[in-house]
Parts: structure tokens; sequence; C-alpha cells
């Protein structure tokens, strides 16, 4: 059973305390749909019930998914489906994806998030390190993160010791929010662009920013915009902020 747990990157929440921060920090509301990806022993299951109307609970382990229906009995509102995750079909409403995801499939997990038309938001367990890198908490920014930054906010909520799980995973976790911004904050018929834009910095062509972007734009247009937003034409892209990346494409467009 211990090495299926560790095939599968199973580890439990354990720490009552964290489940009580990981539903309180997705802000349910009674009527809300939540998913739940890798529900394993439910020790989210329940607590999620509570704070919102209706619960699907997914867990591709036949074994876990046959003891989680029996445990959630009482809670008429919460189904389990035995299954991934992420080939399931977003749901048509509105709904929020709440978890203690397999440390594995995170990537895969996010992405799935993302390309859900009705996802409101995600409040997900994840490694720290994987937490740290898309927030910019080490003073770098990611492809995924500044691309994706108009129509979602990235937040590191708080980081989770190992020792809240069993097995305890080799590193610390964090508890991280992806929200779907009402409005993006460019108009719709730009988001296109810009992923463009944010494309072209990202080739690394040249070894900065400035010099990724003088292959399409005209490097006085580059250098007007660098002096707009104080930033040194030979900073590295990671080292951009989400925030100076609008500021740059509007500067450009």
């Amino acid at each position: 059973m211990a090495r299926r747990r560790q095939t599968l990157s199973q580890n439990f929440l354990r720490h009552h305390a964290t489940v009580e921060r990981v539903v309180r920090s997705a802000r349910l509301r009674p009527d809300d749909l939540v998913l739940e990806p890798g529900a394993g022993e439910g020790a989210l299951t329940g607590a999620l019930a509570r704070a919102s109307g209706r619960v699907v609970a997914y867990e591709i382990d036949r074994r876990l998914a046959a003891r989680l229906r029996e445990r959630v009995r009482p809670h008429p509102g919460v189904r389990v489906v035995r299954g991934d995750f992420t080939r399931v079909r977003p749901p048509a409403e509105p709904f929020a994806v709440v978890g203690n995801i397999p440390f594995a499939r995170t990537t895969d997990i996010v992405r799935w998030c993302l390309a859900s038309p009705g996802l409101t938001s995600a409040t997900l367990l994840t490694q720290l390190e994987y937490a740290r890198k898309r927030t910019g908490g080490y003073g770098r920014w990611t492809l995924l993160t500044v691309r994706t930054w108009p129509e979602h906010e990235w937040r590191l909520v708080s980081r989770v010791g190992r020792e809240c799980f069993s097995p305890s995973p080799r590193t610390d976790a964090a508890l991280m929010r992806l929200v779907r911004r009402p409005q993006p904050l460019l108009p719709p018929g730009e988001l296109a662009a810009y992923r463009e834009l944010v494309a072209l910095g990202f080739t690394g062509v040249g070894g900065s920013l400035a010099a990724s972007l003088a292959r399409r734009y005209r490097i006085r247009q580059v250098r007007s915009a660098f002096r707009h937003q104080e930033l040194d034409e030979a900073t590295p892209v990671g080292l951009v902020s989400p925030e100076q990346w609008l500021r740059l494409f509007l500067d450009l467009a």
C-alpha cells in the first residue's frame, strides 16, 4: 500500500488546522459547486461539504474511492468519482477547485484549471517550490504566470510543513490560490496579442527581454518603453513582473 501511495504521489493531509485554513482560504459560498481533485481519504471532503452546496470528489485509486464513498454518506451533497481529474470535462456552470493535489500531477491539474472557462478559483496544496515559482516568490516570474496574469491572479497564501502530511513528503508544501479575475486586465480583443508578446519575450534570444522584443519592434520603440517603465535594457526576462509586462504591452501596442 505504501508503494502504491508513492507511485500516485499521495501525501494525505493529517492536520486539522490546515484543513480549516484551506477551506477558509477557498472563500466558498453555500451554493458553490466544488471539484476536489485527489480526494484521497477525505480529509478535505467533509469540510468542503459543510462549506458549500455540492462537492464532486475525484480519486483515481479504486480502494480509496470505495472507502471515501462510505465516509461521505452523511453528506448528501458529495459525489465521489473514481477517475483521473484531468480527463474530466469542466462543468458548464461556474465552479471552484479545492484540493490537496498529488505533487507529481500539479502541472497537469493547474493547466486544466487555467483552460476551464467556468473556473472561478483554484485553492491548492502544492509543493512549496512550485508555488514560489508561480507567484514570484524567488523574485522571478515564469512564462505561465506572466502569460495568464491578465485573466488570473496567482497568490501564495501560506507555507504548510511536511509534518502535516502522511507519509511525509520530502519538501514542505504551500497553499496557493489561482483566481480568475471578474474582468481581465486587458480588453478581450487584446489578450491574444499580449500572449504573443510574452511568447516572443521568453524566447531568450539576445540574452535579455529588450533584445528579444527588438526582433519584432523597432529598437527605438523598445528603448522608449523600457525607459518609461524604468527598466534596464539588460534585465533578464524572468525579473520582469507581470505588471511591468502589461505596461510594456500597452507602450508597444
